[in-house]
């Protein structure tokens, strides 16, 4: 049998990684007696683990929240996984910086040696994408106020700043919806709801939602569009009607080896025709824009349709011949 002080950990360890313990499989798991678990139970207690005990056929243990936070057992993996987090939290767009970083000091000051030094090493420089304009910070009261919403299942009422506005000087009534998914895309916090008065699917910036109180009644889910938030959300950044596909789409035949394109098509199917030539179907907002994405590719072209995208090219072409014979 371990240690008491090692058996005290390990069974700290399994409380944390579930909601609930029966009895006889903790006792298994450490190759204790349940009477055993009882006793290191009733030490942790003692320690300051809430743990509270639940009745039933496979009665057991489970490690509930308190009033205050007592020490935390995390293992190497985990202790690695919550620094790298931590440093990375900067690219968040939630606010949240200064307390991640100070949270960063305060894990490593109670790490092992062992691990601090492993930690010391793992430098992560969290580095933005490169945007002409940055990407707004939420305020991480707002954060909460909407997963509070999401969680409970209430009607949420918020002011929406409009595109390109801190405020729009309250001439706009308050939006009324039910909240759904709190997401975060490409470095931008978003809101999936269902908008009662629009009767339809929305899509909020988080940065632009000042929220109201109280919240509203309580509500049953609707089932979101496509079924996973993921997809709806593609489909709506890509101006689609909800199919979750682009609103353009066309196919061309590229004098390139399959390997070479695939390298450089991230939403797109390539298939190879032959050792030096491909087919290529893409999806973009925009004829044009799909057009100038296939131009990208330095090889021959033969579009096989559809028609608005050989118009796209035809545009592109008189577009490029003006440019390159234009007198400066």
């Amino acid at each position: 049998m371990p240690k008491t002080s090692a058996r005290l950990l390990s069974l700290l360890s399994l409380l944390q990684a579930r909601r609930d313990w029966p009895g006889a499989l903790l006792a298994e798991r450490l190759d204790v007696s349940p009477r055993t678990v009882r006793r290191d139970v009733e030490r942790l207690r003692e320690l300051g683990y809430p743990i509270t005990a639940f009745k039933g056929p496979d009665g057991g243990y489970r490690l509930d929240a308190g009033t205050e936070l007592p020490p935390l057992l995390f293992d190497d993996e985990q202790a690695v996984a919550l620094a790298i987090a931590l440093q990375i939290a900067a690219t968040a767009g939630a606010g949240i910086e200064e307390a991640a970083a100070r949270a960063l000091n305060t894990v490593r000051q109670v790490m092992p040696a062992r691990l601090r030094r492993r930690i010391d090493t793992l430098q992560v420089s969290a580095v933005e994408r490169p945007s002409t304009r940055p990407d707004p910070q939420v305020d991480s009261s707002v954060l909460m106020a909407l997963s509070a919403a999401v969680h409970a299942r209430e009607v949420l009422r918020f002011d929406y700043a409009p595109a390109g506005a801190d405020d729009d000087g309250g001439r706009t009534p308050p939006r009324r919806v039910q909240p759904h998914h709190l997401v975060t895309w490409g470095g931008r916090w978003y809101l999936v709801a269902w908008d009662l008065d629009r009767e339809d699917w929305r899509t909020f910036r988080a940065d632009r939602i000042t929220p109201r109180t109280p919240t509203g009644p309580r509500f049953s889910p609707r089932e979101l569009p496509g079924g996973e938030v993921a997809a709806f959300l593609a489909g709506r950044f890509r101006g689609s009607d909800g199919s979750g596909d682009w609103p353009c789409r066309g196919e061309v035949i590229l004098d390139l080896p399959a390997a070479a394109v695939s390298s450089y098509t991230r939403d797109g199917v390539v298939e190879e025709l032959g050792q030096d030539r491909c087919r290529l179907v893409l999806g973009s907002w925009s004829w044009t824009g799909l057009a100038a994405t296939v131009g990208t590719f330095d090889a021959d072209i033969e579009v096989v349709g559809p028609a608005e995208l050989k118009e796209a090219f035809a545009h592109l072409a008189g577009r490029y011949t003006r440019a390159a014979t234009a007198t400066l």
